[in-house]
Formats: C-alpha cells, structure tokens, sequence
C-alpha cells in the first residue's frame, strides 16, 4: 500500500512538472501571438524596412534568417552526424580518442555564445578577411550547433537494436552499406530532432550573429554579403521602444520569429518520416 501511495506521488509530480512546462510555453505563445498577430500582414511581411520612414517590413530579415539557418545545417550536420558514427560504429569503446572527442564536444557545449561571437568576429571576419557576411555567422554558428548535433545523433544510433547490425553482418553486407541502408534510417527519428534543436539555436541566437553577420537590412545576394536576421533585428527594436507603432513591430516580428521555428520544426519533422516511410 505504501508502494502504491510512493507511486502515486511520483506520478502526481511528474504530470505536474509537465504541465508546468506546457503551461509556460502556452503562456509565452499566446502573449506574443495576442499582441502581435493583429499587426502582422503581408505587407508587413513583404515589405522593406527603414530606420527612417514609414517601411517597416521585414522580407529582408526572413530571408537572411533562412539563408543563415540553411548554411548553417550545410556546414554542421555533415560533420556532426559523420562525427557521432565514427563515435558509435568505428571508435573503440572506452579508447582515449573517444574520451577526447567526448570532452571537446562537452566543453563546446558549455562555451557563452557571446565567446563563439567573439571568436568569429576575430577569426572569420578579421583574420580570414571574410567580413561581417551570411558566411561568417554560418561558420560560427556551426561550432555552436556542433555539440548538440553529434550528441543527439549519437543517443540515437545508439538506440538502434543491436539485432540490425548482426543481422545485416549476417547478410554479408560490408559496415557501410549496414550503417548507410539500416542504422541512419532507424536513427532518423533521433537525428530530426538534432536539426530541430539545432534550427531552433540558429534562429534565437543574436550575440554571435550581430558580430560576425551584422545587420544590414537588405536582402543579401550572396553568403558573403552581410544581413540581419529576425533575432537580431528584433534585438534592435527593443532598444528603440519609444513609441506604440515601435512596440507594435517588435511583437510582429516575435509572432513572425515563432511561426517560422513552427513551419521549419513541422518541415524537418515530415521530412524524416517520408525518409522512413522510402527506407521501409
């Protein structure tokens, strides 16, 4: 009966501790959402913006942030997701490579991103010539995301039943074709939500980004042309609050910045189950 009671009471504190958190999501939504919706319109959405005049458009930002994010994955999800087979499938367990990796990657995750934005700005920017661009912040913003990639791929493959692997060894298949063709699908779930999470760092970081990929409010024609993503110019907004029409953009833009993590986090999601809906 005790037991049961024990029961009872962890299960109480677990539901509670869920609610909370969904709670406080929900909260955070609907006060941006209540008081940015009605100022969002395709105008606003399609529109320029001017520090000085009436545009306050954003298209120029959204395309920076998709630019930005998109780069991003393209330099950090190969070497991630490379990095947590080779820890998985490859490495020797327990060997002092293996210890090696795993600390760097711990140490990565733990840095201020304010240091990654430094880093990038002394490195990228200055010493490789690259200037504050779409390219500089991408290259930054790929260290940062590293450590979650890798980690988060690595659970996954390692989740995958050990039966998979002996019964593609069995088949004779070579270790990269058992990887390639059974293990990555299986995993595919676990390395969605690695890009999911990863998305969602690259859009809601400012600090790294402000110092490497700057804020010019144009569409960039190019990776090495500086731009300003969502983030960052709602940072610029809330320090320049002097008005309601100032108060009204910046809730826009959050209504927007949440959409967009919504529709690119749904896209990611749907794109790894047809993956595994082809593979089985």
């Amino acid at each position: 009966m005790q037991r049961d009671t024990q029961d009872k009471l962890i299960l109480s504190a677990i539901w509670c501790a869920a609610g909370i958190t969904i709670f406080f999501l929900l909260w955070v939504v609907w006060h941006i959402l209540s008081n940015g919706l009605s100022h969002v319109s395709w105008e606003f959405i399609t529109g320029a913006y001017t520090r000085i005049g009436e545009a306050s458009g954003i298209f120029a930002m959204i395309v920076s942030t998709v630019y930005m994010v998109g780069l991003t994955l393209l330099i950090a999800a190969p070497i991630g997701i490379m990095t947590a087979i080779y820890l998985t499938e490859y490495a020797k367990i327990g060997s002092r490579l293996v210890k090696f990796i795993r600390f760097c990657t711990e140490s990565l995750a733990g840095i201020p991103s304010i240091v990654y934005g430094l880093f990038g700005m002394t490195f990228f920017v200055t010493t490789l010539g690259l200037g504050f661009s779409i390219l500089s912040g991408s290259l930054t913003l790929a260290m940062l995301i590293l450590p979650v990639i890798i980690r988060t791929t690595e659970e996954a493959l390692m989740a995958v039943p050990m039966s998979y692997r002996e019964g593609g060894y069995a088949l004779g298949t070579s270790k990269i074709y058992t990887v390639w063709r059974l293990i990555l699908p299986s995993a595919m779930p676990g390395i969605a939500t690695a890009l999911i999470l990863s998305i969602g760092r690259v859009i809601g970081e400012s600090a790294p980004v402000f110092l490497t990929a700057g804020m010019v409010t144009q569409i960039p024609e190019s990776v090495l042309d500086s731009g300003r993503t969502l983030t960052v110019h709602l940072y610029k907004l809330t320090q320049e609050l002097f008005t309601q029409n100032e108060w009204n953009q910046a809730y826009a833009t959050a209504t927007v910045l949440i959409v967009l993590v919504l529709l690119l986090n749904l896209a990611t999601k749907l794109i790894a189950s047809r993956f595994n809906k082809a593979t089985y």
